[in-house]
């Protein structure tokens, strides 16, 4: 693998790779899909990270989307140093998470209940379990490249990391674990009209985020909601990285389409891990204690998880933020295209992606036609510019509301060079 020897990253990558398996937390991490060694981060503020050296980059990654209002922001810091003294977790109820759902059930109309978990891969696990319960049934569709958190039910054909690392499917995960998961094209709505009979429910992206982004077609997820209507089937939408992101409402409030279930995660926490999932109350009212479906955790509700995503969600609340969002998303995607780079971009408000094929990307198969080697190329250049993009071709660069001007001129000189290099 490339990397700078005799730098603090390295050093401390040499000691992770003894006590951590790969020496990271998450595969992906690793950078090996972009031919290099990882750069260890030791701060971030705005639009910017630091590594460990203390080189400065402007951050497109923003933690893989939570970052929106740029790191560190003075709004989440003050919220978590006024609820910390009060304690870090209780394991009981608290006012706060009412405000919480009461917050989200306001901005998403399709949520009517909430039930808040410690991550959004929690989040669409009981999702599912609600689907099936609710249903009687026991089939889940889900589209080609579509992730949805480490679980093994769905790590088949799986975005994301397993895209990156060039793997099908998860060694470990057992055949009647991915029995139930029917797959089906993304953008394709006759496929999954058909799989969907007798299933308890089809989820999905609204704007695939872990192929890359790959938006959705016109129509596409009206013709998913007309579907389960008529084969009772339950629409669950993963908004974990569209929601609060691409509208207030989300990819719902976006596309006009209206989910059954929806799961949140990454920006309603602010940074911390949290998650949650919501939706019609009828369904909702399945999970225990009101229903037979199972479904708790330790740290759900955890205090400075919510004090963090409310604080999120009040500056998201102010006029004016989507479209700033909107303009520096705009901006940053006509600097890829000024570089020359021979790229293909989707863009969906404040994500996007570049993709090295000359062809459009509309859903899993047309996105791993890209040149991998060529992305890996780019991204090095870039980090070698004070840029840090995704160290995958099979995930999304965000904007945030510090991603100004002078930021993305800056941006701009670095990827002409990169993509001369």
């Amino acid at each position: 693998m490339a990397g700078p020897e005799g730098t603090r990253s390295a050093e401390l990558f040499a000691r992770a790779q003894k006590v951590l398996v790969g020496g990271v937390n998450s595969p992906v991490r690793a950078m090996r899909s972009i031919g290099r060694d990882p750069l260890f981060i030791g701060r971030a503020e705005g639009p910017y990270v630091w590594d460990a050296d203390g080189n400065r980059y402007i951050d497109f990654l923003s933690t893989w989307g939570p970052a929106i209002l740029g790191h560190s922001p003075e709004a989440v810091l003050r919220a978590v140093e006024r609820a910390l003294p009060l304690g870090t977790s209780y394991g009981a109820p608290t006012e706060r998470e009412v405000v919480f759902a009461e917050t989200i059930c306001d901005a998403v109309p399709s949520v009517e209940q909430l039930r808040m978990t410690s991550s959004g891969s929690e989040a669409v696990m009981g999702a599912l379990r609600l689907a099936r319960a609710a249903t009687g049934r026991e089939t889940i569709v889900k589209v080609a490249g579509g992730y949805h958190g480490a679980i093994d039910g769905l790590l088949a054909q799986a975005g994301s990391g397993l895209t990156t690392l060039g793997v099908p499917a998860s060694a470990g995960v057992t055949a009647a674990a991915t029995a139930a998961t029917h797959i089906v094209p993304f953008n394709d709505a006759p496929a999954a009209a058909a799989a969907l009979e007798g299933a308890a429910a089809m989820i999905v992206e609204p704007v695939a985020g872990n192929m890359g982004v790959v938006p959705p077609r016109d129509g596409y997820l009206q013709a998913l909601r007309e579907a389960c209507d008529r084969t009772g089937a339950l629409l669950i939408i993963d908004e974990v990285i569209t929601g609060f992101r691409v509208a207030r409402g989300g990819a719902q409030e976006r596309y006009g389409v209206r989910a059954d279930i929806t799961c949140f995660g990454k920006i309603i926490g602010g940074g911390l891990p949290v998650g949650a999932f919501g939706g019609r109350r009828e369904v909702m009212r399945e999970l225990a204690p009101e229903g037979p479906c199972y479904q708790g955790g330790t740290l759900s509700g955890n205090p400075l998880a919510t004090a963090a995503g409310l604080a999120v969600m009040g500056e998201l609340a102010k006029e004016g933020v989507y479209e700033r969002l909107e303009a520096s998303g705009a901006a940053l995607e006509e600097a890829v295209r000024a570089s020359g780079a021979p790229v293909h971009i989707n863009r969906v408000g404040s994500m996007l992606t570049p993709f090295f094929t000359h062809g459009p990307v509309e859903d899993y198969a047309d996105a791993t036609r890209s040149d991998t080697d060529a992305y890996g190329r780019f991204a090095r250049a870039l980090l070698a510019e004070g840029v840090y993009p995704p160290p995958s071709q099979f995930e999304a660069w965000f904007t945030g509301l510090t991603h100004g001007d002078a930021e993305i001129a800056a941006a701009r000189d670095a990827l002409a060079r990169a993509a001369g290099a």
